[in-house]
């Protein structure tokens, strides 16, 4: 089940932080949870991606985004991403998430999260999300607009800009 109760516990305490600039990083602090476990007792890989959810939400809330989704009408979702598992973390253990947007393009944001435990990094991700509404995605230009922000992007990272080349390489929709 997805946890909810975690969810509105950090967008609670989001509301009330101090805001953040979209580039900034946004950190927050979970505990690994009995339900969060596979049969191996460790973090699922799925549970992971969810845990996730829970840095950027907050990340979103405090730079502004989730306002202006709301204002137009607009919806957000996951276009793509890679994760990196470096770590185990086991049950009841506490991680700090770091969640950040590193940049977007003509149609998506690239947001940079990791998890860190005892000052070592157990896991990173790179996520591709764009904006939608009725008539397809938003451009991230209009977004940001729509949120007051300079509409130029930081140059995006060498290693970021190769998993955007590479993943154009794949074919959609899969070979049968």
């Amino acid at each position: 089940m997805y946890p909810f109760v975690r969810m509105f516990k950090e967008s609670f305490r989001a509301r009330r932080a101090t805001p953040l600039d979209l580039t900034d990083t946004h950190v927050s602090h979970h505990i690994c949870w009995p339900w969060d476990l596979d049969p191996w007792v460790e973090l699922n890989n799925g549970r992971t991606l969810t845990m996730y959810d829970l840095g950027r939400l907050p990340m979103a809330i405090r730079t502004g985004l989730i306002s202006a989704l709301r204002a137009k009408g607009w919806g957000i979702t996951v276009a793509g991403n890679t994760l990196r598992y470096r770590r185990r973390v086991r049950a009841c253990q506490r991680i700090e998430m770091r969640s950040r947007c590193i940049g977007w393009d003509h149609r998506f944001f690239y947001i940079e999260q990791s998890m860190w435990r005892n000052g070592e990094c157990t896991s990173h991700m790179l996520l591709r999300s764009a904006i939608t509404s009725g008539e397809g995605i938003v451009p991230p230009s209009t977004v940001l607009g729509a949120m007051g922000r300079d509409t130029h992007s930081p140059d995006l990272p060498e290693w970021v800009r190769a998993w955007i080349a590479a993943d154009a390489l794949r074919p959609w929709p899969p070979k049968r």
